[in-house]
């Protein structure tokens, strides 16, 4: 199957809309289920596939998603560069509510995910180069098409990936700000690394949510809030990708 682009949505982001001749597939991985069947349809013009992170109706939380089983799934189907679609928080002060990002660093705060297809008996190790955890070329190419688009990003940023799925401490974040951190989210890793070993080209379209605890003027995060700026950002979403598919075809 020759699939132009894969996308993994996150929350708020459940089906992905324009899809035209949509067929859905549910593909058997080593590694388990993956987190509900994969929607393949044309795009235009495109082939793109779309699968939900969380499931379609955001069952699965961020620490109990098979992200092994995912990537398999979608490599397996043909999908060689990747977009996943990642709600945050934000750290920085110029990434507030509804702002849409494209990091180019991640550290990962995770625990006790499985975070390689070599955490199988019998497959090779491989110590792969993760010095620059997102494919640049990618990463490049979905900054110019938020421009083309109409919905500019913030161009670089780092990712910080905690465990979820509960919100971060005031201490935690400030302790990320003080690690380098720009933003904060649950799903950034171990994502990106299986698109590595599995030679995927990977970019992650961060959409901010909230400010993080502690940044910001708001004295508590509400949940309400924080789905209505990611409904306003996930709006963004589709004509961001329709001129990367269109103006960077595979």
């Amino acid at each position: 199957m020759s699939i132009d682009l894969a996308v993994i949505g996150g929350s708020g982001l459940y089906q992905f809309p324009g899809l035209e001749n949509a067929e859905r597939h549910r593909v058997d991985t080593p590694f388990g289920p993956a987190s509900g069947d994969v929607v393949v349809g044309d795009f235009h013009g495109r082939r793109i596939a779309f699968l939900a992170r969380h499931g379609e109706s955001h069952t699965v939380p961020p620490h109990r998603v098979n992200y092994r089983a995912n990537l398999w799934a979608l490599h397996h189907l043909g999908a060689r560069r990747v977009v996943g679609v990642n709600a945050v928080g934000g750290i920085r002060d110029d990434m507030g509510p509804r702002v849409l990002v494209v990091p180019d660093q991640i550290i990962d705060y995770t625990h006790g995910r499985y975070t390689s297809f070599c955490d199988v008996e019998g497959a090779e190790v491989r110590h792969i180069d993760f010095s620059e955890p997102y494919t640049a070329s990618l990463r490049h190419a979905l900054v110019a098409a938020a421009a083309a688009a109409g919905h500019p990003v913030i161009d670089g940023g780092c990712y910080g990936a905690t465990q979820g799925p509960r919100l971060e401490t005031r201490a935690e974040i400030a302790r990320m700000r003080r690690d380098g951190c720009d933003l904060v989210g649950m799903t950034g890793m171990p994502e990106a690394v299986l698109a590595r070993e599995l030679d995927i080209q990977y970019a992650c379209l961060a959409l901010v949510a909230n400010f993080a605890a502690g940044c910001g003027d708001e004295e508590e995060i509400s949940i309400e809030e924080i789905f209505a700026h990611l409904a306003a950002a996930t709006a963004s979403v589709p004509p961001i990708l329709a001129h990367l598919v269109t103006a960077n075809p595979e």
